[in-house]
């Protein structure tokens, strides 16, 4: 998953803004908070690509060479990406 610096930007305001519309929170900070929700989404961001050329690497490991883009493809990649979400405790 790459996302570029702007949706990742877009998406801690979400974040934020989502909590205080909804009565979740009270920032005595805003800056800080949008800070803070920016350097977790940039966070998730970085493990999610080192997760995906895990599962990417983990795929082109195996010997029966299975061809990127087919449907067994697809499923080991999503295989390999879950498990490794859950070993990391992302999910």
């Amino acid at each position: 998953m790459i996302l570029s610096e702007e949706r990742q930007s877009h998406l801690a305001h979400v974040v934020v803004d989502g909590l205080w519309d909804d009565d979740l929170v009270d920032y005595t900070d805003d800056e800080v908070a949008m800070r803070i929700a920016k350097k977790a989404v940039v966070a998730f961001v970085a493990e999610c690509q080192t997760i995906d050329k895990f599962a990417r690497e983990r795929v082109a490991s195996l010997k029966r060479g299975v061809t990127e883009g087919s449907p067994e493809w697809d499923i080991l990649y999503g295989k390999y990406f879950e498990e490794e979400m859950i070993r990391r405790g992302n999910k």
